[in-house]
């Protein structure tokens, strides 16, 4: 149950993050442009995001950390004492992976601020960050309360 409760919670984090970041990257462009935004404008902005990219962005998630966090578990079977590490890494590759994917199959940026270094290095973070929770929500605690690995 951990683990599921943990990757619910990992990909739910990785696309808000994610999508949060495109919503501010694109207005980025649009403020470099020379247009007056303001933060009422950037938090709908946000918002319409979230809420609507879940039949594209949401899925891919999915199948990104499907893939990406039993990888994960499986190198840190080798390696237990990197679990921390190894989640986050395998949160932050998964999301890149989404991106440069794209690029290389498709000959497309699907999200325009990952175009740009910054904005991959950014879902990169979102994916790092959902990964991080996953980790959080999976660690077994011991009888004291500190982390164990498993």
């Amino acid at each position: 149950m951990r683990i599921i409760l943990g990757y619910g919670a990992a990909v739910l984090a990785a696309y808000l993050i994610g999508c949060i970041v495109i919503s501010q990257g694109n207005i980025a462009e649009i403020v470099g442009m020379g247009f007056d935004i303001t933060v009422g404008q950037r938090l709908e902005t946000a918002l319409h995001d979230i809420l609507n990219m879940t039949a594209i962005y949401l899925p891919v998630i999915c199948v990104a950390y499907l893939i990406a966090l039993p990888v994960t578990a499986l190198v840190i079977r080798r390696y237990p004492n990197l679990r921390r590490l190894g989640f986050v890494l395998g949160g932050f590759v998964a999301l890149l992976a989404i991106h440069l994917i794209l690029k290389q199959v498709f000959g497309i940026s699907g999200i325009a601020p990952t175009r740009t270094i910054m904005g991959l290095m950014l879902q990169g973070l979102a994916g790092a960050l959902g990964g991080y929770c996953y980790y959080l929500l999976t660690t077994p605690k011991r009888a004291d309360g500190l982390d164990q690995p498993a």
